[in-house]
């Protein structure tokens, strides 16, 4: 492993030490963050540290020559199988990487100069300063996420923590600041169920942002800016808004990259179905429905009559049968060069910030389908101030089963290009990738953020 880029003289290396959360949804963005870094820095460095199991699983995707993997053992419970064991999950991440990071961390040349952490990795920033290196947060949700957290105490004066949600779920709170109205059901489900048990970690996650030197927000600045204004307004760190973390770098690449044994026939069959009439499916990599509703939704779907993509991994034989034509059901796609094909019209979607943020810069509208922690909020945001989607379920009863003949009719409607309705919606979501693009181009919002960023880690690299 070569750190040290050629002849350049070690001191005059600015290397920076990138530590996702190793899950999907933290891997990601941390990965897109540093191709931006490192295209526009060919002299930054970066080492990119995962557990070896992980890197098996990315370790073969293309990247910038000034970005190498740093391996730490598999000290974690492997991705396999660690579904529906979460809290366990992240109390191993917060107990067992920190020594073989700090070990890593001793062992790389030319020394690391900046630290870049998930801001769910609370241990890092104690690390970065007891080693006398700055660090930047990075938060991989969505800003309104973030202050609901920072501003947790409200929602206790107000008597909206604890809850119970069939009594007061619809009940407004109005007084978080920088976020618009916001119903209860729609706050992150730590509130009144889900995640409860990891709800204390939200807090010194957010808690650790006060021992960085930067904070990174995975968001664009005209999408959320009333709610990173009020984040500025009460946070004395230098913020940077540097969404979308989506791989759009990719969409210029002439090839496509496969998954494990794939083959790219998805994009054959969508080559050969109409403009704006395929429904894309996909529920994420790590929450997942209930069997019941997942057999509710396959069966909807067939039901429907519409055209649909479903990445459906580990369950994907359940849905193989009796799809005819009109469906294709396959355990991975490149999912945003998907969401950019002229076929698509939709996306049914848990609402994780990754996906969220990849429909809105291909702009496309959501049937959101929210599960776990944040996917509510983001699942709001989409609805109700981006106006582009619909709830697939929006009552009170968070488990309730949705059934077959409701889902059918749901996505019939929401794919009918002929109505109004969904015309109007299929416009706003172009207005917002174009928001999006804007953003990522030189001089955007995004572009010029980063390059500060770039510039402030180099001032302190120097002195």
């Amino acid at each position: 492993m070569d750190h040290l880029g050629g002849n350049l003289e070690p001191t005059t290396i600015c290397h920076v030490m990138a530590l996702p959360f190793p899950g999907r949804g933290h891997i990601n963005p941390m990965m897109n963050l540093c191709r931006s870094l490192a295209s526009k820095r060919p002299d930054i460095l970066i080492t990119f540290v995962v557990t070896e199991e992980w890197l098996g699983l990315i370790g073969s995707e293309p990247k910038p020559d000034n970005i190498s993997f740093g391996t730490i053992p598999n000290v974690l419970t492997s991705e396999r199988a660690r579904a529906g064991k979460f809290p366990a999950f992240f109390q191993e991440v917060l107990t067992k990487m920190e020594a073989p990071v700090e070990r890593l961390l001793g062992q790389l040349k030319p020394p690391v100069s900046t630290i870049v952490a998930d801001t769910y990795l609370m241990w890092a920033f104690e690390m970065a300063n007891r080693n006398n290196i700055p660090v930047a947060s990075l938060w991989t949700m969505s800003v309104p996420v973030y202050s609901v957290f920072q501003h947790f105490d409200l929602l206790v004066q107000n008597g909206h923590f604890p809850i119970e949600l069939k009594e007061r779920g619809e009940e407004l709170v109005e007084y978080i600041p920088g976020i618009s109205s916001t119903r209860v059901v729609d706050l992150p489900t730590c509130v009144y169920g889900h995640g409860r048990d990891i709800l204390h970690r939200g807090f010194e996650a957010i808690a650790s942002v006060s021992k960085a030197q930067f904070l990174l927000l995975c968001s664009v600045y005209e999408l959320e800016s009333q709610a990173i204004d009020a984040l500025k307004a009460s946070i004395s760190l230098p913020i940077y808004h540097i969404g979308p973390t989506i791989p759009y770098f990719k969409l210029e690449q002439e090839e496509i990259v496969t998954g494990p044994g794939e083959t790219t026939n998805y994009f054959r069959w969508l080559d050969m179905q109409p403009r704006g009439s395929v429904l894309y499916v996909s529920q994420g990599s790590t929450h997942s429905a209930p069997s019941a509703q997942l057999d509710e939704i396959a069966a909807g779907l067939r039901d429907s009559g519409v055209r649909y993509l479903w990445v459906a991994r580990a369950e994907a034989s359940l849905f193989k049968e009796g799809r005819g034509d009109m469906g294709l059901v396959v355990p991975w796609c490149d999912q945003l060069r998907v969401l950019c094909h002229p076929s698509l019209g939709g996306f049914w979607s848990h609402c994780g910030w990754g996906s969220t943020s990849e429909a809105a810069f291909a702009g496309i509208p959501l049937l959101t389908f929210p599960l776990y922690w944040d996917q509510a909020p983001n699942s709001k945001v989409i609805v109700d101030d981006w106006k582009i989607g619909w709830r697939v379920k929006s009552g009170l009863d968070v488990d309730k089963l949705i059934k077959r003949d409701e889902i059918a009719g749901l996505v019939k409607r929401f794919m009918d290009s002929e109505s109004d309705e969904v015309k109007e919606m299929r416009r706003r979501a172009r207005e917002i990738s174009e928001i999006c693009r804007r953003a990522i181009r030189k001089g955007g919002s995004s572009d010029t953020s980063i390059d500060a960023f770039i510039d402030d880690i180099l001032q302190h690299h120097k002195n």
